[in-house]
């Protein structure tokens, strides 16, 4: 037997693989970390819990977008995936296979009425090139509307849909005029755009997580939808960080009374465990596998060993007590978070929320990233909004106990009370 990869990698020092990360990966990413005093080199993880090489001990409200909504390490995700490979391996992408097919039927059954295929992925940007190359085939259209500041991956179409500071250092909005982006809660601008009868899709993030959660304005989504229906438009909703549950229902859209023709799941599809995505389909979008269903293809896209664990997320997410702890648990924070927003008002400013995902609001067009610094100090980690940084995401794990909120809430107090006190030592 070889040396063990993992216990070999382990024995490094910190400084040892920041330097490593410097010279070989991304010295861009790893500089930037450092220089917000971000020293975070995550070790052993176990549930909603990681501890930092050097023994630091954090607990994750970020969860890496949704990731890790089931916890680090889910033993029972986990225990699927060790029984699947005494079966399979990733699969042959050409072929069906009982366990993708198994996991499409489970979604669909758990997604809107008339939603009809599953076609697998294994990011989230590489799922959403492959929803919006769906509406091009069933409208023959190009151009795809997508909201202001939005994020949908990094992939060729996906970062053309997402804010320039993502495409334009890889000129990906120098090419045709083929992407509209208008305002979110824009009704009359999302109407200007989709009016020529030319747009293929509209692509929206249901709350726009990397935009700071900001909330849809009441009857802003449905209007969106019957706006799409008017100009022959395909709806896309992007549920990678919203759906698998985080809002109390599997799918956040559903909340807004919508029903979309494509939904694009990701990042805790498989609990972190596993790469996996998936596109829901109703028939019109899936229109292009009448003509040819090799048009699309992915070697890595609904892995079988993927798909195992997928289908042990959503046991899971069916639950009746699972959905019963994110009511609860989405009811018990915000009341701490509220008292704790009562005594800081001049620098905790507001709340925005939809179960378990959360904004909290700071004063100051940065003012998330010092209350960031000083609750990583306290043993949490949150994470700013990258396209509004006034904005901390804060995403509790749905199945976090009581005893685990009151810790998170104590330590959240004492973090953001002492953000303010160096605030208004600077001031």
């Amino acid at each position: 037997m070889g040396k063990s990869v993992c216990e070999e990698a382990f024995k490094l020092s910190k400084e040892e693989v920041f330097d490593k990360s410097m010279t070989y990966w991304n010295s861009g990413k790893t500089k930037e970390w450092l220089d917000l005093k971000i020293d975070l080199l995550i070790g052993k993880r176990e549930g909603y819990y990681f501890w930092d090489m050097d023994g630091k001990k954090l607990m994750d409200v970020h969860i890496n977008g949704g990731t890790y909504s089931l916890g680090h390490r889910n033993p029972e995700v986990i225990e699927a995936l060790k029984e699947a490979t005494d079966y399979v391996d990733i699969g042959n992408h050409h072929f069906p296979s009982p366990l993708k097919a198994m996991l499409a039927e489970t979604v669909i059954k758990a997604s809107p009425e008339g939603m009809k295929h599953v076609i697998y992925g294994s990011s989230g940007g590489e799922i959403v090139d492959f929803a919006l190359k769906c509406a091009r085939a069933a409208t023959k259209r190009k151009k795809i509307v997508c909201i202001q500041n939005a994020y949908h991956g990094h992939t060729g179409l996906a970062v053309a849909a997402g804010n320039d500071r993502y495409s334009k250092i890889f000129l990906a909005d120098k090419g045709p005029d083929e992407y509209i982006k208008v305002p979110f809660n824009d009704v009359a601008a999302m109407e200007e755009a989709l009016k020529g009868g030319d747009v293929a899709a509209a692509i929206l993030e249901t709350i726009p997580a990397t935009y700071g959660f900001l909330m849809p304005e009441e009857g802003y989504l449905p209007a969106v939808k019957a706006l799409c229906e008017k100009y022959g438009t395909l709806y896309i909703a992007d549920e990678v960080q919203t759906g698998l549950m985080r809002s109390g229902e599997m799918w956040a859209i559903t909340k807004y009374g919508v029903t979309p023709d494509i939904i694009v799941t990701s990042k805790g599809f498989s609990g972190g465990i596993y790469p996996i995505s998936a596109a829901i389909l109703n028939e019109k979008a899936s229109y292009w596998m009448t003509q040819d269903g090799s048009a699309h293809m992915a070697t890595f896209g609904g892995a079988e060993l993927g798909c195992a664990c997928a289908l042990k997320v959503f046991e899971i997410l069916n639950r009746p007590e699972t959905k019963k702890n994110i009511d609860f648990i989405s009811d018990y924070l915000r009341k701490g978070l509220d008292k704790i927003r009562e005594e800081n008002p001049d620098i905790f400013t507001g709340i925005r929320q939809c179960g378990t995902i959360m904004g909290l609001e700071f004063a100051g067009k940065e003012g998330a990233i010092p209350v960031m610094q000083h609750l990583y100090q306290n043993g949490v980690w949150a994470i700013y909004s990258q396209l509004d940084p006034h904005v901390l995401q804060f995403k509790p794990g749905i199945l976090a106990s009581k005893e685990y909120c009151d810790e998170l809430l104590e330590k959240m107090e004492k973090g953001i009370r002492e953000a303010r006190e160096d605030i208004l030592a600077q001031a």
